[in-house]
């Protein structure tokens, strides 16, 4: 295991975080009723992750009983000294009183007397910015419980665009950013860059799920990867980037532990180089993969259209259609976490079409795209 100082906290943190979203039937309420499989499969994952060298561990008051489940393994079931280990939660209360009930619920729940981290969950628009930021407000109330030494420091994550997130760090208000950026999505560069300036901690939500669901990668793309696995190569892909300090993986087994390891262990730069060529040669599989529309951004059509040919792009380019489908299902309940509508006719009838490129076949390629992804 690799250890990173995570930013001006001044913390070092595995470059592997345990996440805890994805023990079994952690998703099903209620919250606090933990069935004898959910604690034993957390207790062993636990107990493999510190076995490995994971000093860190990431939950979320939204991960229903993953708190609960949290607090009993560390605190009970595996009596872990507190201060071998980094604990951080997330959450999104509106109001400073909202804020202070929640934390120590969070306390409480997670059996600690403070919080390494602690994450306003969710900084995806500017308006949970402006609203979470506000004097008086859920961040400023964080920051007291900071100095009164029940958080140890303060951040965000977010699933929001590349502005929202540099204007978010740009506040001076946050010490860590949870975000997204892999192989296959590269948008957030410039986020990591700006937190890299600002000496900003940067914490990588899911590179094996999010990151193209490279647990099942296709042919195509582990074939220019002969010499590793596709979630192993994404890691050191990620973990080269000297912005970054650590990616969160969602570890349900033993298995996944020895791959994790391969990332250290099994470093070969001169093939990870040649794997990287291939991949970046793939693009030209596909005429008009290289567009990546961001000058099509706030469309009046309310369709991302550059989240949907950055789908597009990963289906054409790197046989990635059935993460390209699982990601576009997302679109159904229109929320802050997943922007955009579904490619429909009704839809690419609103685009403003004097913005696009001429040679492009925009509207083709939605109808195509829709085609293809939709499905009930």
């Amino acid at each position: 295991m690799e250890y990173r100082r995570f930013g001006k906290t001044n913390k070092h943190i595995s470059a592997i975080t345990l996440g805890g979203m994805r023990f079994s039937k952690v998703w099903e309420e209620p919250r606090t009723d933990i069935p004898r499989e959910t604690q034993e499969h957390c207790n062993q994952i636990v107990d493999l992750a510190i076995k490995y060298g994971i000093n860190h561990f990431e939950t979320a008051h939204g991960y229903v009983k993953s708190e609960t489940v949290f607090g009993r393994t560390l605190n009970q079931e595996l009596n872990i000294d507190r201060s071998s280990y980094f604990l951080m939660t997330k959450g999104n209360p509106k109001t400073a009183d909202e804020t202070r009930r929640l934390v120590k619920e969070q306390l409480r729940t997670l059996q600690t007397d403070y919080l390494d981290f602690y994450g306003w969950h969710g900084i995806n628009t500017p308006e949970l910015l402006t609203s979470s930021c506000k004097t008086g407000g859920a961040v400023e109330e964080l920051l007291k419980m900071k100095e009164e030494g029940i958080i140890k420091h303060v951040g965000f994550s977010t699933h929001g665009s590349l502005e929202t997130i540099q204007q978010a760090i740009s506040t001076d208000l946050f010490e860590f950013v949870n975000l997204h950026y892999y192989y296959f999505y590269q948008r957030n560069e410039a986020a990591l860059q700006l937190a890299k300036k600002k000496d900003i901690g940067v914490f990588i939500i899911s590179p094996n799920d999010k990151g193209g669901q490279l647990y099942k990668a296709p042919e195509k793309i582990r074939k220019a990867i002969p010499h590793a696995t596709p979630i192993q190569w994404n890691a050191r892909f990620c973990l080269n980037n000297e912005a970054i300090h650590t990616l969160s993986f969602g570890m349900t087994e033993a298995a996944h532990f020895d791959e994790m390891n391969g990332i250290f262990t099994s470093s070969n730069k001169e093939a990870d180089k040649i794997a990287l060529n291939d991949l970046n040669d793939m693009i030209n599989d596909d005429p008009y993969a290289s567009f990546d529309a961001y000058t099509l951004n706030n469309d009046p059509s309310d369709l991302d259209i550059p989240l949907l040919l950055h789908w597009r792009k990963l289906w054409k380019c790197y046989d990635l259609l059935d993460f390209a489908r699982y990601r576009y299902k997302e679109l159904k309940t229109p929320n802050h976490w997943v922007p955009g509508v579904f490619a429909t006719k009704e839809a690419i009838d609103k685009i403003d079409f004097s913005k696009v490129p001429k040679h492009l076949p925009l509207k083709e390629m939605l109808n195509e795209l829709h085609a293809a992804f939709y499905y009930k």
